[in-house]
């Protein structure tokens, strides 16, 4: 028969999990995302999130109020009638009223294993600590930051040089696999909620621009899980010059390489870079206002290629 639904979702992480929930037969009413964004270089247009842009394909009401701290809103929230509401980066707080409107509750689909990494950017955060294993989970949302009890758990192990943006797709479609089974078991009143361990706890803050920067100081292993954690957005960086002055460089991928110097100094045609202890190799790389390239490109088309990297 399928369950009654309220989705608030945003980025394209979400909309997989909506698509999933829909194809599982269920019903769902409404689709809460954030507003559509200024775009152009005068921000004359407005850009709708992937959720958006999914549920009108859907033919699903969309709705994105600026806050849902009010009376009027949570009035309209539970005129929805949800049975429950299915929460996936959402990116506004829900407070007492909405958490409590849905007949069954909020569950939401987080992508750490809680306690660890509760918070806005768990994948970047997992990677960068070096985090052998993460996953997703759907817990029932609470007022706290995902503190809530955890029902149900899919679990995968971070490759060496696997990249937060290759992290993000596996577990967003893991995720939406995970949802469809969370909400079968709940229509069939089989879902059980198990609190969270009170040890462990980490908070996964958003990523700050000032911490993009390399440092090539740190040992290669922290410089490289810092290269990746932060590949593709923002991407961390480097400067280097070229001829023209310090430009700077994003790096997207990376592997540990072999050798040694002074921090920052490319060690070979591989570009190799020395860190403060072993050597990073890069990869992929993006100069400023330029595309992506492999490291071979990025030889090829450097010019004179500088002998240190800052």
């Amino acid at each position: 028969m399928g369950l009654r639904i309220v989705f608030m979702g945003t980025p394209r992480f979400s909309a997989p999990v909506l698509s999933a929930i829909v194809e599982a037969g269920h019903e769902v009413v409404a689709c809460y995302t954030r507003a559509p964004k200024p775009a152009g270089r005068r921000g004359l247009s407005l850009t709708k999130s992937p959720v958006h842009e999914l549920a009108e394909s859907l033919s699903i009401p969309v709705f994105t109020p600026r806050t849902l701290r009010d009376d009027d809103e949570a009035a309209r929230f539970r005129s929805q009638g949800a049975d429950v509401a299915f929460v996936v980066a959402y990116g506004l707080i829900l407070p007492s009223p909405i958490l409590e409107a849905p007949r069954l509750g909020c569950l939401n689909l987080h992508a750490s294993l809680l306690p660890r990494w509760r918070g806005a950017a768990p994948i970047q955060r997992a990677i960068m600590a070096g985090d052998a294993e993460t996953g997703v989970m759907v817990m029932r949302m609470e007022e706290g930051l995902d503190t809530g009890p955890v029902a149900m758990t899919h679990r995968t192990p971070i490759g060496a040089d696997v990249t937060a943006g290759d992290l993000h797709d596996d577990l967003s479609r893991e995720g939406a696999h995970l949802a469809a089974r969370a909400l079968d078991a709940l229509e069939r009143g089989g879902l059980v909620f198990v609190p969270q361990a009170q040890e462990g706890v980490l908070y996964a803050h958003k990523i700050d621009k000032a911490e993009c920067r390399i440092d090539w100081s740190r040992p290669a292993r922290q410089v490289h899980d810092h290269i990746r954690g932060l590949s593709p957005f923002p991407g961390a960086w480097f400067e280097a010059d070229f001829g023209r002055g310090p430009e700077r460089v994003k790096a997207l991928r990376s592997t540990l390489g072999q050798g040694s110097g002074a921090p920052g100094q490319v060690l070979g045609d591989d570009l190799a870079v020395a860190c403060g202890e072993g050597a990073v190799r890069l990869l992929e790389v993006q100069r400023a206002g330029k595309t992506p390239v492999s490291a071979g490109d990025f030889l090829r088309g450097a010019g004179t290629m500088p002998r240190v990297f800052s």
